[in-house]
């Protein structure tokens, strides 16, 4: 092989290794990503409270440190104005279990009252997800999941 065939193949090499070494970094450096949620509401009957349940699985490469729920009417001011990360700060948060590498599997469960229910606004709703990552990255999905209470 000529000297110049051996630099151009080890500058190659040079190029790939500190692209390679790049996208590594960048990828630990992604905000945490939600996937496979799900609400599930019962009504309430007579002899019995209905609830919400929302699970959800979040990923986060510096480990997931909270995820914030709230169920919201689509027909709410929220739609018109936009949910954003601020209006999250104060909700509840689901609680987390570690489901192998760097994803948590979250549940956010609540009791509906026949009171709370009938109170509540008719028709679709969404499910809104505020998780944020050990190194502070946060990812808003306003619309993780939908159900409807009629």
């Amino acid at each position: 092989m000529s000297r110049r065939v051996v630099l151009s193949v080890a500058a190659g090499v040079v190029v790939l290794g500190g692209a390679g070494a790049y996208a590594l970094a960048y990828a630990g450096e992604q905000p945490p990503a939600i996937a496979h949620s799900a609400a599930r509401y019962t009504t309430p009957a007579e002899d019995r409270s209905g609830s919400l349940t929302f699970t959800t699985d979040v990923t986060a490469s510096s480990g997931v440190k909270d995820v914030k729920v709230l169920a919201w009417p689509a027909n709410s001011s929220f739609a018109k104005q936009g949910l954003t990360a601020k209006d999250m700060a104060a909700v509840e948060s689901a609680h987390c279990k570690s489901s192998g590498g760097d994803t948590v599997r979250c549940t956010y469960k609540v009791a509906v009252t026949r009171e709370e229910a009938d109170a509540s606004p008719r028709g679709l709703w969404h499910v809104a997800v505020l998780a944020t990552a050990k190194d502070g990255d946060t990812t808003l999905d306003t619309k993780a999941a939908d159900f409807n209470v009629g």
